[in-house]
């Protein structure tokens, strides 16, 4: 018969066994995290900015896109149902442009997300295809990587034109698109102007001059 001390006993070790395994694992991995962290983050900031120099011209700041962000709240102009960060552009603490995200929920296969560059009189400098679901073949021509077609946005605005323009061609539109593939082209029109009203909407909280912190004023250009 075996004693109750014993099954303690047995209990006990057993039981420091795995305290001392857990804590060697936790530390193991935390010190793997601390590690790769760096490293993993100055990959992911250096994808950014190559996907922001796509549609951002170097000319139109001279700060750092990833440092100087502003959070947007959910807004269905936007597509987006959490809370999103923009990156804004400067010359001289004086805000040239925003890069923002949309979201086209509307998609042949699910959500496309986009990445616009806005400048502040309402052009756009371009828009980028984040993520999307839809079918290859069908859908990769909003793909950069695939076709030009995303190019059909640059230099666009609410200015050029009425608001029915901001359609594809078969419905009524001025916007190119595949034969047999009008969904996808018509949720990313869609999406972009939609995007271009929010700017609008919002541009005098949005383009902000840069506060100097010790005169609590916007920055002056010299």
């Amino acid at each position: 018969m075996i004693m109750p001390e014993t099954i303690i006993r047995h209990a006990s070790k057993t039981a420091i066994t795995l305290m001392a395994f857990a804590i060697v694992f936790t530390t193991c991995m935390a010190f793997v995290y601390q590690v790769t962290k760096s490293p993993i983050e100055q990959s992911e900031a250096a994808a950014r900015m190559s996907l922001f120099r796509q549609i951002m011209p170097e000319h139109l700041h001279d700060n750092d896109l990833l440092q100087d962000t502003i959070e947007l709240p959910p807004d269905a102009l936007l597509g987006t149902t959490q809370p999103t960060v923009a990156n804004i552009a400067r010359v001289q603490g004086q805000p040239s442009a925003i890069i923002l995200e949309a979201i086209a929920h509307d998609g042949y296969s699910g959500d496309i997300k986009l990445l616009l560059a806005i400048e502040a009189d309402g052009t756009l400098n371009g828009v980028r295809v984040i993520t999307h679901k839809e079918t290859p073949g069908l859908g990769d021509y909003i793909d950069i990587a695939k076709n030009n077609w995303i190019k059909l946005f640059d230099g666009q605005s609410l200015n050029n034109g009425k608001d029915g323009d901001w359609r594809v061609k078969k419905d009524g539109g001025k916007f190119d698109y595949m034969v047999g593939a009008t969904i996808t082209p018509r949720a990313v029109v869609a999406a972009v102007h939609k995007a271009l009203q929010y700017v609008e909407q919002h541009k005098q909280t949005l383009f902000v001059a840069q506060v100097d912190d010790q005169h609590n004023a916007p920055m002056e250009k010299p």
